[in-house]
Protein backbone atom coordinates (compact mmCIF):
# COMPACT_ATOMS: atom_id res chain seq x y z
CA UNK A 1 0.00 0.00 0.00
CA UNK A 2 2.77 2.20 0.51
CA UNK A 3 4.47 4.66 -1.69
CA UNK A 4 8.43 5.05 -1.60
CA UNK A 5 10.24 7.24 0.93
CA UNK A 6 11.05 10.22 0.33
CA UNK A 7 15.15 10.64 -0.29
CA UNK A 8 15.05 13.08 2.40
CA UNK A 9 13.24 11.51 4.84
CA UNK A 10 14.89 10.66 8.70
CA UNK A 11 15.30 7.46 9.61
CA UNK A 12 15.31 7.30 13.49
CA UNK A 13 16.97 3.83 14.82
CA UNK A 14 15.23 1.79 17.18
CA UNK A 15 16.22 -0.71 19.88
CA UNK A 16 14.50 -3.78 17.87
CA UNK A 17 16.89 -5.25 16.19
CA UNK A 18 17.04 -4.63 12.36
CA UNK A 19 14.23 -2.19 13.18
CA UNK A 20 13.98 1.72 12.24
CA UNK A 21 11.06 4.52 11.42
CA UNK A 22 11.55 6.77 8.42
CA UNK A 23 8.97 10.17 9.14
CA UNK A 24 8.49 10.63 5.45
CA UNK A 25 6.90 14.40 4.91
CA UNK A 26 9.04 16.20 8.00
CA UNK A 27 11.56 17.77 5.08
CA UNK A 28 9.63 17.18 1.93
CA UNK A 29 6.52 18.95 1.42
CA UNK A 30 5.34 16.98 -1.92
CA UNK A 31 2.48 14.79 -0.60
CA UNK A 32 3.23 10.75 -0.58
CA UNK A 33 2.97 8.77 -4.07
CA UNK A 34 -0.99 7.84 -3.77
CA UNK A 35 -2.31 4.98 -3.64
CA UNK A 36 -6.38 4.69 -4.87
CA UNK A 37 -8.43 6.95 -3.52
CA UNK A 38 -12.03 5.10 -4.98
CA UNK A 39 -14.54 8.04 -4.66
CA UNK A 40 -15.31 11.35 -2.92
CA UNK A 41 -12.72 13.89 -2.62
CA UNK A 42 -12.46 17.35 -5.04
CA UNK A 43 -12.98 16.80 -8.51
CA UNK A 44 -10.29 18.86 -9.94
CA UNK A 45 -7.77 17.79 -7.36
CA UNK A 46 -5.63 20.61 -7.59
CA UNK A 47 -4.43 20.04 -11.53
CA UNK A 48 -4.50 22.24 -14.21
CA UNK A 49 -7.74 22.49 -16.46
CA UNK A 50 -8.00 20.09 -19.36
CA UNK A 51 -8.35 21.75 -22.62
CA UNK A 52 -8.54 19.88 -26.11
CA UNK A 53 -5.44 20.56 -26.70
CA UNK A 54 -4.14 18.82 -23.52
CA UNK A 55 -6.03 16.10 -24.41
CA UNK A 56 -4.77 15.48 -27.45
CA UNK A 57 -1.38 15.98 -27.05
CA UNK A 58 -1.75 13.56 -23.51
CA UNK A 59 -3.29 11.06 -26.17
CA UNK A 60 0.09 11.02 -28.57
CA UNK A 61 2.34 10.45 -25.68
CA UNK A 62 0.56 7.74 -24.31
CA UNK A 63 0.49 6.09 -27.86
CA UNK A 64 4.01 6.47 -28.55
CA UNK A 65 4.81 5.03 -24.91
CA UNK A 66 2.03 2.01 -25.50
CA UNK A 67 4.52 1.39 -28.68
CA UNK A 68 7.35 1.38 -27.25
CA UNK A 69 6.21 -0.81 -24.55
CA UNK A 70 5.11 -3.39 -26.70
CA UNK A 71 8.16 -3.27 -29.14
CA UNK A 72 10.60 -3.78 -25.48
CA UNK A 73 8.87 -6.71 -24.17
CA UNK A 74 9.84 -9.92 -24.99
CA UNK A 75 7.64 -12.53 -25.97
CA UNK A 76 7.67 -14.51 -23.32
CA UNK A 77 6.83 -12.11 -20.60
CA UNK A 78 3.73 -12.49 -18.97
CA UNK A 79 1.21 -10.36 -19.13
CA UNK A 80 -0.10 -7.83 -16.36
CA UNK A 81 -2.03 -8.73 -14.13
CA UNK A 82 -5.88 -7.38 -14.31
CA UNK A 83 -7.00 -4.81 -12.34
CA UNK A 84 -8.85 -5.84 -9.55
CA UNK A 85 -12.31 -5.15 -9.36
CA UNK A 86 -13.20 -1.86 -6.97
CA UNK A 87 -15.53 -2.56 -4.17
CA UNK A 88 -18.56 -0.83 -4.24
CA UNK A 89 -21.25 -0.07 -1.65
CA UNK A 90 -23.97 -2.61 -1.51
CA UNK A 91 -25.68 -1.34 1.82
CA UNK A 92 -25.85 1.38 4.28
CA UNK A 93 -24.80 5.09 4.17
CA UNK A 94 -23.13 6.31 0.80
CA UNK A 95 -19.32 6.40 1.83
CA UNK A 96 -17.73 10.20 1.72
CA UNK A 97 -14.82 8.43 0.27
CA UNK A 98 -13.22 5.20 -0.06
CA UNK A 99 -9.15 4.33 0.19
CA UNK A 100 -7.78 1.42 -1.30
CA UNK A 101 -3.63 0.33 -0.62
CA UNK A 102 -1.51 -1.63 -2.23
CA UNK A 103 -1.84 -4.43 -0.11
CA UNK A 104 -3.81 -5.84 3.31
CA UNK A 105 -4.04 -3.29 6.22
CA UNK A 106 -2.33 -4.92 9.29
CA UNK A 107 -5.23 -2.84 12.04
CA UNK A 108 -4.18 -6.23 14.73
CA UNK A 109 -0.72 -4.15 15.24
CA UNK A 110 -2.24 -1.32 15.66
CA UNK A 111 -2.61 -0.48 19.81
CA UNK A 112 -5.10 2.68 20.03
CA UNK A 113 -7.11 4.48 17.76
CA UNK A 114 -6.40 7.80 16.34
CA UNK A 115 -8.64 10.27 15.31
CA UNK A 116 -7.62 10.66 11.83
CA UNK A 117 -7.69 8.23 9.35
CA UNK A 118 -4.55 6.14 8.88
CA UNK A 119 -3.70 2.63 6.83
CA UNK A 120 -0.97 0.39 8.44
CA UNK A 121 1.20 -1.99 6.48
CA UNK A 122 4.20 -3.79 6.53
CA UNK A 123 6.31 -0.27 5.21
CA UNK A 124 4.31 1.80 8.19
CA UNK A 125 1.39 4.19 8.75
CA UNK A 126 0.24 5.79 6.10
CA UNK A 127 -1.90 9.36 7.13
CA UNK A 128 -4.52 9.80 4.84
CA UNK A 129 -6.60 13.50 4.48
CA UNK A 130 -10.16 12.99 6.48
CA UNK A 131 -11.83 15.42 3.58
CA UNK A 132 -10.87 13.46 0.71
CA UNK A 133 -8.58 10.40 1.45
CA UNK A 134 -5.70 11.58 -0.48
CA UNK A 135 -2.35 10.28 1.34
CA UNK A 136 -0.97 13.20 3.34
CA UNK A 137 2.86 11.69 4.98
CA UNK A 138 3.75 7.93 5.24
CA UNK A 139 5.46 7.08 8.53
CA UNK A 140 7.33 3.63 7.17
CA UNK A 141 9.40 1.25 8.80
CA UNK A 142 12.51 1.27 7.03
CA UNK A 143 13.14 -2.71 7.29
CA UNK A 144 9.86 -5.02 7.79
CA UNK A 145 10.39 -8.27 9.93
CA UNK A 146 10.98 -11.35 7.81
CA UNK A 147 8.32 -12.94 9.55
CA UNK A 148 5.84 -10.31 9.38
CA UNK A 149 2.82 -10.77 10.33
CA UNK A 150 3.02 -14.21 12.23
CA UNK A 151 5.23 -12.06 14.84
CA UNK A 152 2.21 -9.80 15.83
CA UNK A 153 2.22 -11.35 19.84
CA UNK A 154 6.03 -10.30 20.24
CA UNK A 155 6.72 -6.99 22.00
CA UNK A 156 8.11 -4.54 19.49
CA UNK A 157 5.70 -5.75 16.71
CA UNK A 158 2.84 -3.22 17.44
CA UNK A 159 2.29 0.05 16.55
CA UNK A 160 0.94 2.21 19.53
CA UNK A 161 -1.15 5.66 18.66
CA UNK A 162 -2.89 8.14 20.18
CA UNK A 163 -5.28 10.58 18.63
CA UNK A 164 -3.32 12.24 16.95
CA UNK A 165 0.40 10.97 17.63
CA UNK A 166 2.36 8.12 17.01
CA UNK A 167 4.86 6.44 19.55
CA UNK A 168 8.16 4.61 19.40
CA UNK A 169 11.37 4.31 21.11
CA UNK A 170 15.19 4.88 19.91
CA UNK A 171 18.10 5.02 21.80
CA UNK A 172 16.81 5.44 25.40
CA UNK A 173 14.77 8.17 23.93
CA UNK A 174 10.67 7.52 23.45
CA UNK A 175 10.03 9.39 20.06
CA UNK A 176 6.55 11.63 19.70
CA UNK A 177 5.17 12.09 16.13
CA UNK A 178 1.92 14.01 15.38
CA UNK A 179 0.22 12.93 12.76
CA UNK A 180 -0.57 15.28 10.40
CA UNK A 181 2.04 18.50 11.64
CA UNK A 182 5.78 16.87 11.50
CA UNK A 183 6.57 19.79 13.42
CA UNK A 184 4.97 19.18 16.48
CA UNK A 185 6.70 15.78 17.21
CA UNK A 186 9.68 15.91 19.96
CA UNK A 187 11.77 13.27 21.47
CA UNK A 188 12.34 12.53 25.72
CA UNK A 189 15.49 11.18 26.70
CA UNK A 190 14.63 8.54 29.11
CA UNK A 191 16.07 8.25 32.72
CA UNK A 192 19.22 6.63 33.29
CA UNK A 193 17.58 3.01 34.71
CA UNK A 194 15.55 3.12 30.93
CA UNK A 195 18.74 3.55 29.24
CA UNK A 196 20.39 -0.18 28.61
CA UNK A 197 18.00 -2.51 27.43
CA UNK A 198 14.72 -3.09 25.96
CA UNK A 199 11.71 -0.80 26.07
CA UNK A 200 8.37 -1.93 25.11
CA UNK A 201 5.00 0.39 24.95
CA UNK A 202 2.05 -0.78 25.83
CA UNK A 203 -0.26 1.77 24.92
CA UNK A 204 -1.58 5.87 25.24
CA UNK A 205 -4.77 6.46 27.53
CA UNK A 206 -5.44 9.95 27.67
CA UNK A 207 -2.45 11.79 27.72
CA UNK A 208 -0.35 8.83 29.36
CA UNK A 209 1.74 6.68 27.28
CA UNK A 210 2.96 3.24 29.59
CA UNK A 211 5.70 1.21 28.86
CA UNK A 212 8.30 -1.15 30.23
CA UNK A 213 11.69 -1.74 30.33
CA UNK A 214 13.86 -4.93 30.58
CA UNK A 215 17.67 -4.80 31.16
CA UNK A 216 19.66 -6.33 28.37
CA UNK A 217 20.94 -8.94 29.45
CA UNK A 218 17.24 -10.09 30.72
CA UNK A 219 18.06 -10.48 34.78
CA UNK A 220 14.19 -10.10 35.87
CA UNK A 221 14.47 -6.73 36.77
CA UNK A 222 11.96 -4.92 34.83
CA UNK A 223 10.63 -1.39 35.13
CA UNK A 224 7.25 0.01 34.77
CA UNK A 225 7.49 4.06 33.65
CA UNK A 226 4.96 6.08 32.62
CA UNK A 227 5.31 9.66 30.63
CA UNK A 228 2.36 12.61 30.03
CA UNK A 229 2.57 12.88 26.86
CA UNK A 230 1.46 17.12 27.02
CA UNK A 231 4.27 17.67 29.58
CA UNK A 232 7.08 15.45 27.96
CA UNK A 233 8.06 14.14 31.21
CA UNK A 234 8.26 10.91 32.80
CA UNK A 235 6.08 10.87 36.08
CA UNK A 236 6.94 8.01 37.17
CA UNK A 237 9.33 5.01 37.35
CA UNK A 238 9.94 1.41 39.95
CA UNK A 239 10.00 -2.09 39.31
CA UNK A 240 7.52 -3.89 37.42
CA UNK A 241 7.27 -7.16 39.71
CA UNK A 242 5.70 -9.12 36.67
CA UNK A 243 2.94 -6.13 36.00
CA UNK A 244 1.46 -4.83 32.61
CA UNK A 245 -1.42 -2.90 31.55
CA UNK A 246 -4.02 -5.03 30.18
CA UNK A 247 -5.37 -4.33 26.32
CA UNK A 248 -7.34 -2.80 25.57
CA UNK A 249 -5.85 -0.08 27.75
CA UNK A 250 -8.26 2.02 29.61
CA UNK A 251 -7.76 4.66 31.92
CA UNK A 252 -10.68 6.03 34.29
CA UNK A 253 -10.83 8.86 37.26
CA UNK A 254 -6.86 8.36 36.88
CA UNK A 255 -6.66 5.23 37.29
CA UNK A 256 -5.50 2.15 34.96
CA UNK A 257 -5.38 -1.85 35.42
CA UNK A 258 -2.97 -3.96 35.19
CA UNK A 259 -2.44 -7.79 35.26
CA UNK A 260 -0.11 -8.98 38.49
CA UNK A 261 1.95 -11.65 36.56
CA UNK A 262 3.44 -13.00 39.43
CA UNK A 263 0.55 -13.73 41.93
CA UNK A 264 -2.06 -14.05 39.11
CA UNK A 265 -3.84 -10.72 39.89
CA UNK A 266 -5.72 -8.32 38.55
CA UNK A 267 -4.50 -4.77 40.00
CA UNK A 268 -5.10 -0.84 40.01
CA UNK A 269 -2.74 1.66 39.57
CA UNK A 270 -2.47 5.05 40.05
CA UNK A 271 -1.60 6.84 36.76
CA UNK A 272 0.31 9.55 38.13
CA UNK A 273 2.21 8.24 40.51
CA UNK A 274 2.36 4.34 39.62
CA UNK A 275 0.85 3.44 43.37
CA UNK A 276 -0.33 0.12 43.39
CA UNK A 277 -4.12 0.64 44.93
CA UNK A 278 -5.40 -3.03 45.16
CA UNK A 279 -5.04 -6.42 43.65
CA UNK A 280 -8.00 -8.90 44.22
CA UNK A 281 -7.39 -12.79 42.68
CA UNK A 282 -8.22 -13.50 38.88
CA UNK A 283 -7.50 -16.12 36.80
CA UNK A 284 -3.89 -16.35 35.42
CA UNK A 285 -5.42 -16.26 31.47
CA UNK A 286 -6.96 -12.58 32.33
CA UNK A 287 -5.94 -10.60 29.04
CA UNK A 288 -8.15 -7.69 29.62
CA UNK A 289 -9.75 -5.28 32.00
CA UNK A 290 -12.19 -1.94 31.09
CA UNK A 291 -12.16 0.52 33.48
CA UNK A 292 -15.28 3.40 33.99
CA UNK A 293 -15.32 6.45 36.49
CA UNK A 294 -16.61 3.49 39.27
CA UNK A 295 -16.05 0.18 37.64
CA UNK A 296 -13.10 -2.23 36.65
CA UNK A 297 -14.90 -4.48 34.34
CA UNK A 298 -13.32 -8.19 33.95
CA UNK A 299 -13.81 -11.19 32.92
CA UNK A 300 -14.88 -13.70 35.84
CA UNK A 301 -14.07 -17.30 33.80
CA UNK A 302 -14.39 -17.61 29.83
CA UNK A 303 -18.24 -16.09 29.44
CA UNK A 304 -18.73 -14.43 32.63
CA UNK A 305 -18.11 -10.69 33.64
CA UNK A 306 -17.77 -9.12 37.23
CA UNK A 307 -17.67 -5.13 38.15
CA UNK A 308 -15.21 -4.33 40.66
CA UNK A 309 -16.01 -0.97 42.75
CA UNK A 310 -12.79 0.78 41.73
CA UNK A 311 -12.47 2.68 45.21
CA UNK A 312 -11.60 -0.66 46.88
CA UNK A 313 -11.44 -3.73 44.12
CA UNK A 314 -14.61 -5.20 46.06
CA UNK A 315 -17.28 -7.31 43.97
CA UNK A 316 -20.74 -4.43 42.86
CA UNK A 317 -22.58 -7.17 40.31
CA UNK A 318 -21.98 -9.76 37.97
CA UNK A 319 -22.93 -11.25 34.71
CA UNK A 320 -23.18 -15.07 35.36
CA UNK A 321 -23.78 -17.12 32.09
CA UNK A 322 -26.29 -20.57 32.48
CA UNK A 323 -24.92 -23.55 32.32
CA UNK A 324 -26.13 -24.36 28.33
CA UNK A 325 -24.03 -21.17 27.28
CA UNK A 326 -20.29 -22.24 25.29
CA UNK A 327 -19.70 -18.70 24.70
CA UNK A 328 -17.30 -16.78 25.53
CA UNK A 329 -17.52 -13.07 26.19
CA UNK A 330 -14.83 -10.03 24.56
CA UNK A 331 -13.74 -6.87 26.23
CA UNK A 332 -16.97 -5.11 26.74
CA UNK A 333 -17.38 -1.08 26.24
CA UNK A 334 -18.44 0.98 29.33
CA UNK A 335 -19.58 4.54 28.24
CA UNK A 336 -22.02 6.74 30.33
CA UNK A 337 -24.76 5.00 32.39
CA UNK A 338 -24.68 1.53 30.34
CA UNK A 339 -21.70 -0.97 29.73
CA UNK A 340 -22.16 -3.08 26.42
CA UNK A 341 -20.98 -7.24 26.33
CA UNK A 342 -20.05 -8.60 23.78
CA UNK A 343 -20.22 -12.75 23.10
CA UNK A 344 -18.44 -14.73 20.60
CA UNK A 345 -21.61 -16.07 19.21
CA UNK A 346 -22.90 -12.48 18.04
CA UNK A 347 -25.01 -12.08 21.12
CA UNK A 348 -24.85 -7.78 22.21
CA UNK A 349 -26.32 -7.18 25.81
CA UNK A 350 -26.64 -3.82 27.29
CA UNK A 351 -26.61 -3.38 31.57
CA UNK A 352 -27.01 -0.54 33.84
CA UNK A 353 -23.61 0.43 35.22
CA UNK A 354 -24.81 1.02 38.94
CA UNK A 355 -26.83 -2.39 38.66
CA UNK A 356 -26.05 -4.84 36.07
CA UNK A 357 -29.52 -5.05 35.42
CA UNK A 358 -29.91 -5.94 31.31
CA UNK A 359 -31.34 -3.33 29.41
CA UNK A 360 -31.41 -4.54 25.81
CA UNK A 361 -30.32 -7.60 23.70
CA UNK A 362 -29.42 -7.75 20.26
CA UNK A 363 -28.17 -10.83 17.99
CA UNK A 364 -25.98 -10.34 15.40
CA UNK A 365 -26.52 -12.17 11.86
CA UNK A 366 -22.30 -12.59 12.52
CA UNK A 367 -20.07 -14.10 15.08
CA UNK A 368 -17.89 -12.08 16.55
CA UNK A 369 -14.01 -13.16 17.79
CA UNK A 370 -10.90 -11.41 19.54
CA UNK A 371 -10.08 -9.80 16.26
CA UNK A 372 -13.67 -7.60 16.58
CA UNK A 373 -13.12 -4.50 18.78
CA UNK A 374 -17.14 -2.06 18.73
CA UNK A 375 -16.68 1.26 19.07
CA UNK A 376 -18.55 3.76 21.28
CA UNK A 377 -19.19 7.22 19.35
CA UNK A 378 -21.99 9.50 20.80
CA UNK A 379 -25.20 7.81 20.60
CA UNK A 380 -23.96 5.22 18.49
CA UNK A 381 -22.15 1.69 19.02
CA UNK A 382 -20.72 0.41 15.89
CA UNK A 383 -20.24 -3.26 15.62
CA UNK A 384 -17.54 -4.62 13.33
CA UNK A 385 -18.21 -8.55 12.09
CA UNK A 386 -15.98 -9.86 9.45
CA UNK A 387 -15.70 -8.59 5.80
CA UNK A 388 -18.58 -10.29 4.17
CA UNK A 389 -20.65 -9.18 6.98
CA UNK A 390 -19.79 -5.36 7.12
CA UNK A 391 -20.88 -3.01 10.57
CA UNK A 392 -23.52 -2.39 11.92
CA UNK A 393 -25.00 0.49 14.13
CA UNK A 394 -26.66 0.13 16.82
CA UNK A 395 -28.58 3.02 18.89
CA UNK A 396 -26.44 2.45 21.95
CA UNK A 397 -29.41 3.41 24.25
CA UNK A 398 -32.15 1.06 23.28
CA UNK A 399 -29.87 -1.17 21.04
CA UNK A 400 -32.30 -1.00 17.88
CA UNK A 401 -30.06 -0.72 14.31
CA UNK A 402 -29.73 2.32 12.76
CA UNK A 403 -27.81 0.87 9.79
CA UNK A 404 -25.45 -1.89 8.44
CA UNK A 405 -22.32 -0.98 6.20
CA UNK A 406 -21.01 -3.85 3.66
CA UNK A 407 -19.06 -3.43 0.83
CA UNK A 408 -18.73 -6.02 -2.62
CA UNK A 409 -15.09 -6.25 -1.84
CA UNK A 410 -13.62 -9.47 -1.20
CA UNK A 411 -11.49 -9.80 2.01
CA UNK A 412 -10.73 -12.57 4.76
CA UNK A 413 -10.06 -9.77 7.56
CA UNK A 414 -12.34 -8.20 10.28
CA UNK A 415 -13.58 -4.35 9.82
CA UNK A 416 -11.35 -1.62 11.82
CA UNK A 417 -12.81 0.67 12.98
CA UNK A 418 -12.33 4.91 14.45
CA UNK A 419 -13.84 8.00 14.08
CA UNK A 420 -12.92 11.95 14.77
CA UNK A 421 -16.24 14.02 15.13
CA UNK A 422 -17.72 13.42 12.13
CA UNK A 423 -16.96 10.93 9.95
CA UNK A 424 -16.69 6.45 10.64
CA UNK A 425 -13.45 5.35 9.63
CA UNK A 426 -14.38 1.86 9.00
CA UNK A 427 -11.58 -0.25 7.13
CA UNK A 428 -10.99 -4.21 6.11
CA UNK A 429 -8.66 -5.53 4.16
CA UNK A 430 -7.11 -3.42 1.81
CA UNK A 431 -9.70 -0.76 1.85
CA UNK A 432 -11.14 2.21 3.93
CA UNK A 433 -14.49 3.95 3.62
CA UNK A 434 -14.71 7.01 5.82
CA UNK A 435 -18.69 7.14 6.95
CA UNK A 436 -21.03 10.13 8.36
CA UNK A 437 -21.51 9.16 12.05
CA UNK A 438 -24.77 7.85 12.39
Amino acid sequence: MQPAPSDRARTAQTEEAGAAWQWDGESDDRPAEPADVLSGGSEAGGGPRLTRRRLLTGAGVLAAGAAVWAFARSADEPAPAPPRPLPTRVAGPQPLWTYRGREAMASERLTGRPAVPVFLTREGLQVLDPADGRPLRLLSFAAAKADWPNDVQQPGAHVVVGPDRVFTTSNGHLDSHHLTDPAAGWSLPLPEELGNGTVTLFGCAGDVVYGEFEPRPFTGDGRLFAVHVTDRRVLWSRPSEGERPLSPLTAAGGRVPAFDGSAGGLRLLEAATGKRLWTVPTDRGTGWAVTDPEHVYAPLGPAGLRALRVADGGPHWSVVPGPADEWRLLPPVAGGALVHLFRDNGLVTAHAADTGAQVWEHRLPFRLDRRSSPLLAGPVLYVPGPAAAGVRALDAATGEERWTFRDSGPGVDVWSLSHDATRLYAGHDDVLHALPLA
